[in-house]
């Protein structure tokens, strides 16, 4: 067990760091920035400016910006590196079998399908559905990768924890209120939406008379590239909005979960309390992205602190058990108990 929990441990901060290097490149406008895939201009290796002229004869329609091919290139090693990893942790989890076999299963499952839709990303030229899947697929890798973690670390001194019916249940509801958060985080940023709304508390004056739900929501296809977005103003303006009334959504619920953890005796206290952090300190930098034209350096804790609330809140949930009923008492006698 000693060399998975190096091997998880190695991959946990590896996930973190293809996750900010994913996040890095949208941001810099380098993810079309090789034209071909998994290599850059016909090559593996990162192009440079003395491959100019070989690149444009390759893609003349693609003229090389080392720079930015550098960091799609370095983004690729690492999340090579990080499959390879994932892989090396099933095969040792094949023997061990139980959780850590199915787990070990998931995760490489989902890096054979990043892989594809890392591809995908290149060739449908930054289609924004697979911009944000992509997305939610690095951060399921970085969950479930805790969760293997997790799982080593477990003895059976320590099982979920019981706390009654409704805390289970409202766990349930603020990791789906999350996750749905941060899809739609993921197409706001693929549709190039993040500054379609530049006042605050809500938007521009008029908002009201410019939402276009349908639009916002339709997959736009037949483009040649959706680099720097496809969308109308209104589109973006309205995903913009969507992505404001799902923040207020999120707190709520996932707010509410980290106070009912504090209120409860330890480890849920401390998971409570790590989890009300990540969502002020998340909140906080919502609020930053806007308010200073987002910097990148803001968008980028944005989009890691969103994974490791993810994280908190899936792990948090995953140490809560439901009571289970006696024959001998009544749900009544049980809830009186609890």
């Amino acid at each position: 067990m000693r060399v998975q929990k190096m091997l998880v441990s190695a991959a946990i901060l590896l996930a973190m760091l293809v996750i900010l290097l994913g996040a890095y490149t949208r941001l810099t406008d380098a993810g079309l920035a090789c034209p071909d895939w998994p290599g850059c201009y016909g090559s593996l290796a990162i192009p440079r400016s003395a491959h100019t002229e070989q690149a444009a004869m390759l893609y003349p329609d693609s003229p090389l910006e080392p720079h930015k091919a550098r960091s799609e290139m370095v983004h690729r090693y690492f999340a090579a590196v990080l499959g390879g990893v994932i892989a090396l942790l099933f095969v040792l989890s094949w023997r061990v079998g139980g959780r850590l076999r199915r787990l070990s299963g998931a995760l490489l499952v989902l890096v054979v399908g990043q892989a594809a839709l890392g591809m995908w990303t290149v060739t449908l030229a930054l289609h924004p559905l697979v911009v944000t899947i992509h997305l939610l697929g690095g951060f399921a890798i970085l969950t479930l990768l805790w969760l293997y973690r997790t799982e080593l670390a477990r003895s059976p001194a320590n099982p979920p924890v019981c706390r009654g019916q409704g805390l289970p249940w409202l766990g349930n509801a603020a990791c789906g209120v999350l996750l749905l958060q941060i899809a739609l985080g993921g197409w706001t940023s693929a549709n190039y939406a993040a500054m379609a709304c530049v006042d605050l508390p809500v938007c521009q004056v008029g908002w009201q008379q410019q939402l276009d739900w349908q639009a916002a929501f339709h997959l736009p296809l037949g483009h040649a590239s959706y680099e720097f977005g496809v969308m109308s103003k209104e589109a973006r303006q309205t995903i913009h909005i969507a992505h404001r009334l799902g923040a207020l959504a999120t707190a709520l619920l996932v707010g509410g979960f980290a106070l009912a953890l504090i209120r409860q005796g330890a480890p849920l206290r401390l998971l409570g309390g790590l989890l009300l952090a990540l969502l002020l300190v998340q909140l906080a930098l919502g609020v930053a992205n806007i308010h200073l034209a987002l910097p990148l350096a803001n968008a980028l804790a944005h989009n890691l602190v969103a994974a490791h609330l993810l994280v908190c809140c899936v792990l948090a949930r995953g140490r809560l058990s439901r009571p289970r009923l006696s024959p001998s008492l009544s749900p009544e006698a049980i809830r009186s108990q609890t």
